[in-house]
């Protein structure tokens, strides 16, 4: 077993967990939210906590109007803001409520959100037939962009029950409440605007993006932040019917102020926390809740630069944000517009082949063929003697949860992958498979250690290695900033964002910011590093051909500047899938 994965805290809250055996495969999804589609001005409601609001997402990468005629409020995508009039929606001024021109804002440490990738792909989806982009301009639909939570929040700080005003939250987090009411006086506020302009205007669709706030500190869920945790899988059944019942009554709320009949949908992502279970869990029991798919594929904030500081690995980039409100509106136009019963790349069943030394595991594939992909993504490995303990992702428990050696994997039919076992599975016990680690492999031993130059007056530290590592690295260089540490325990356990790679005379040299060490703690010669990403992940993807309309535009970092954002489909990432003997 990984002994070390203890002491990996950052990552683990990373890691996670959906349950697939609710998985209903043949339930359809209802699409009869056309109606709305057909306004002059379409809402797409946000809400959610940091990845939505885009902490961290900086510099902007969409600062200007892109021409495609997509709106947002003069107040701008974020509509809630801390302050007096926080609680009271209402009471907000009337001209912060025109409708100008969608694009990217920045407010202090908030920055780019999904809103232009997920209303301007739609945009050009829905306006295929035409070529000339002040055609597409003048043409409705018009999409509205509008948001209205707060990073950190629980779902129930962001529903109707407003907990956030409750007397038990802690201080720090009592900053006024009114997110839901903020959304729907946002309702209010677009229907009223277009009505002076002669236009109409209905909601689409939901975007939830949150969950992580959620999360209890033993893998269960958290209701509120001053009750008891609820385990698993209790606590996620409690998080999959209060996503329900909001979808629903948000739903409802909304229909009320814009006389709509028919529900609107709701579009969730995969979260990184073991609410991404119970996001699947509500998807499969609502037929009006679409699980999107996971964003683990998407640069991270470690890349974003502001205030002489950069993100956090568990927010996105500007460009992260962008790509992923793309991914969003291709799932959302191919169930609103196109009828499709969308599924994310997800497993169906696993079982073990007859001589027990592999393991099959088909896969519900949006547009097959699966791709084990390490060109994009480094291939994520962890090696243990002569066998992996996980490979391109999965790893295989025993009711124990002793790991079993992997030996490869390839695809074996477009739906289908076999796992090849460095030993034949025993047949007394059960077996799980899971997906998601962060682990890229070991990269070779410390041979010194050396000052670097300063870069923008920070100090730096250059690892040197022996040998050209380039290649190796070469997929977690075009990604931007990547991790790598000892795997020690306990206080030596030290880890480090590397910022820049170059070689010298077969030597790779790994420099990081001394200001960046994990716990201020240093390395030594001779120790062993292990690269990794600051997402679990995996490598298993779809081979969908929809293009993006967007490139990746920060060029500060990684090498995929120019390149338009690959919108293929990544499986989700779950744990202890049961494997079946046959």
């Amino acid at each position: 077993m990984i002994q070390n994965m203890k002491h990996l805290t950052f990552f683990i809250t990373l890691i996670v967990f959906p349950a697939m055996v609710s998985f209903a495969e043949d339930k359809p999804k209802q699409t009869a939210n056309q109606p709305a589609l057909k306004q002059d001005i379409v809402g797409l409601w946000l809400m959610g906590q940091s990845l939505c609001e885009g902490a961290e997402s900086l510099p902007l990468v969409t600062p200007t109007d892109e021409g495609w005629g997509n709106l947002m409020f003069q107040r701008g995508v974020r509509t809630w803001s801390y302050g007096k009039l926080g609680n009271k929606p209402q009471a907000r001024p009337a001209e912060q409520f025109t409708f100008v021109p969608l694009s990217a804002t920045k407010n202090g440490g908030l920055g780019e959100t999904i809103a232009n990738g997920l209303a301007d792909h739609l945009k050009a989806r829905w306006l295929l037939f035409l070529e000339n982009r002040s055609q597409r301009k003048n043409e409705a639909p018009h999409f509205l962009a509008a948001y209205a939570g707060q990073g950190g929040r629980l779902i129930d700080e962001l529903s109707s029950v407003d907990q956030s005003t409750d007397p038990r939250t802690p201080k720090s987090r009592q900053h006024g409440g009114g997110y839901y009411k903020t959304s729907l006086d946002d309702a209010r506020r677009a229907k009223a605007q277009a009505e002076a302009m002669g236009k109409d205007f209905a909601i689409a669709a939901l975007i939830w993006m949150q969950g992580e706030a959620n999360a209890g500190p033993t893998g269960g869920i958290n209701p509120s932040r001053w009750g008891k945790e609820l385990t698993r899988p209790a606590g996620q059944e409690w998080y999959r019917d209060r996503l329900i019942h909001y979808r629903k009554q948000w739903s409802r709320d909304l229909q009320k102020i814009t006389g709509q009949t028919d529900e609107i949908p709701m579009f969730t992502y995969q979260t990184l926390s073991p609410a991404g279970e119970a996001q699947l869990m509500a998807a499969d029991l609502d037929p009006h809740i679409t699980m999107v798919g996971p964003h683990y594929m998407v640069p991270s904030a470690v890349n974003s630069r502001y205030a002489g500081r950069y993100g956090d690995p568990i927010h996105l980039s500007a460009d992260g944000e962008r790509w992923f409100g793309e991914q969003i509106a291709k799932v959302v136009h191919r169930v609103l517009k196109e009828g499709e019963a969308w599924q994310p790349l997800r497993p169906r069943k696993s079982w073990i082949a007859p001589d027990r030394t592999s393991l099959l595991v088909e896969f519900q594939v949006p547009r097959p063929p699966l791709v084990l992909d390490e060109t994009f993504l480094p291939r994520e490995q962890y090696s243990s003697r002569n066998s992996f303990q996980s490979l391109y992702g999965f790893q295989i428990r025993d009711a124990a949860r002793a790991v079993a050696g992997i030996k490869s994997a390839e695809v074996e039919a477009p739906n289908r992958i076999r796992i090849r076992l460095a030993s034949p599975l025993k047949a007394d016990t059960t077996f799980t498979l899971s997906y998601g680690l962060p682990y890229a492999g070991q990269i070779g031993k410390i041979a010194s250690i050396r000052k670097g130059p300063s870069v923008a007056k920070q100090p730096t530290t250059e690892l040197l290695i022996k040998g050209n590592l380039k290649q190796q690295l070469k997929s977690l260089i075009a990604e931007g900033a990547f991790y790598v540490t000892n795997m020690l325990t306990g206080d030596a356990y030290a880890r480090v964002p590397i910022r820049h790679v170059e070689e010298e005379e077969n030597i790779t040299v790994l420099r990081f910011e001394n200001r960046e060490r994990r716990n201020q703690t240093d390395f030594e010669t001779g120790q062993t590093l292990t690269a990794m990403r600051g997402f679990s992940y995996g490598n298993l993807r779809d081979s969908d051909s929809e293009q993006a309309i967007y490139q990746f535009a920060d060029s500060a970092y990684g090498t995929r500047a120019g390149q338009a954002y690959p919108l293929w489909n990544w499986c989700v990432l779950f744990k202890q899938f049961p494997i079946s003997e046959k």
